[in-house]
């Protein structure tokens, strides 16, 4: 029988306070949020590992530290809004519903999307709200977002979902442009720029719909 909170706890001392992690309300939140419950039966003995994992239709769920640094980078506020592009089954909402306002989950998959309604529902978090749709168009509908965040690597941000960001709000990503070592961006839109800063190099599973534009051949 795995005790899952001593799992738990092992993941937040072993893998993130030894890197950096260290706001107390985020800690308490990866502490609070059983892992266990996002990924299939066969993982859960995996569940905190400090690797992606993998769901379903290519899909994977971030490892904790990328997801905990992707937190920390945002600079949440309490009154928050952050949109999580590419929500999968809920994990990351979940964690991010302990620490802001309300949380906009968007998902594209048919069967990750109920299930994370599903499950953010189950743990409570009734500031989460779950959105299908393509994740590539984001959601503009609740506009404007103080923070994006997205569940997997990507090759470039969108301008669409560019222009969901509040001034002065943050985009944080792994961005794995081809050829290029993967790195985690933090992002601010300000004067229809989206200006970015390379912050350390994360080997992160793509989302769909974010594949590197095709280059002009002459």
């Amino acid at each position: 029988m795995i005790d899952y909170a001593a799992a738990r706890l092992n993941m937040v001392d072993g893998q993130l306070r030894t890197n950096g992690i260290v706001d107390p309300a985020q800690l308490e939140a990866f502490l609070a949020v059983p892992r266990e419950r996002f990924v299939s039966d066969a993982l859960k003995g995996a569940a905190y590992v400090d690797e992606d994992l993998p769901l379903l239709n290519d899909r994977y769920l971030m490892e904790p530290l990328v997801l905990a640094r992707l937190i920390q980078l945002a600079d949440l506020r309490p009154d928050a809004r952050v949109l999580c592009v590419g929500a999968g089954p809920g994990y990351d909402a979940a964690i991010v519903a302990r620490l802001v306002n309300a949380v906009i989950a968007l998902e594209s998959d048919p069967i990750l999307a109920p299930s994370a309604r599903r499950l953010l529902g189950e743990l409570g978090h009734v500031n989460a709200s779950v959105v299908e749709g393509p994740l590539e168009a984001g959601h503009a509908a609740e506009a404007p977002y103080d923070a994006i965040l997205f569940g997997g690597a990507i090759a470039e941000v969108p301008d669409a979902i560019a222009r969901q960001l509040a001034p002065r709000g943050r985009l944080t990503a792994v961005v794995r442009a081809e050829g290029r070592v993967s790195q985690v961006m933090v992002m601010t839109w300000a004067g229809g720029v989206l200006s970015r800063r390379p912050v350390f190099d994360a080997a992160t599973h793509r989302l769909p719909g974010f594949a590197p534009q095709p280059a002009f051949v002459f």
